[in-house]
């Protein structure tokens, strides 16, 4: 098989096929790999299901053998698509402790790192504001511009003017 990504791929059914998908995936498309999804509390906040994982923020293990613990991600493996939660180690046969390497799709945002401004903009805020423009009246266009159809309740007017007046 050939080694070279393909951007003309889109889905296939075959487990092989996914596989080599993701693993020739260029890093910026690895990093929508590791998303996590957000606690029910951030999620009506910032109106989205799951953001990309960064350092520093707190997720709760929600599958394996440390379900139901909380830390803070000290690394993110982009290429392997792994992350690293402080805390979460192991213990070698010969005594030392090692950190264990999580897939994201086993975890859950409780607070986000918003020290990049970029992450995260207030988005519900801005969507409010969006349904508010939607939702105001169109302002008519003045008289001087381009000729505008006049409506049936207009023309029904000016017929019933017409008729008043001949009837004077």
């Amino acid at each position: 098989m050939k080694k070279k990504f393909s951007t003309k791929w889109i889905a296939s059914k075959q487990p092989r096929k996914q596989r080599k998908y993701r693993a020739n995936a260029p890093l910026h498309l690895k990093k929508k790999f590791v998303s996590v999804n957000l606690s029910k509390d951030l999620r009506k906040k910032y109106e989205k299901r799951n953001v990309s994982v960064k350092n520093g923020d707190t997720v709760k293990i929600m599958r394996g053998k440390f379900k139901g613990k909380q830390g803070k991600i000290t690394k993110v493996f982009l290429k392997i698509s792994k992350v690293i939660i402080e805390g979460i180690q192991t213990t070698k046969q010969d005594g030392s402790k090692v950190s264990l390497k999580m897939q994201p799709s086993n975890l859950q945002i409780i607070t986000l790192n918003l020290e990049d401004g970029k992450r995260l903009k207030k988005k519900a805020e801005d969507k409010k504001e969006i349904k508010e423009e939607k939702q105001k009246p169109k302002k008519q266009k003045s008289e001087s511009s381009a000729f505008v159809r006049p409506s049936v309740v207009e023309r029904k007017q000016k017929s019933d003017d017409k008729i008043e007046e001949k009837k004077k």
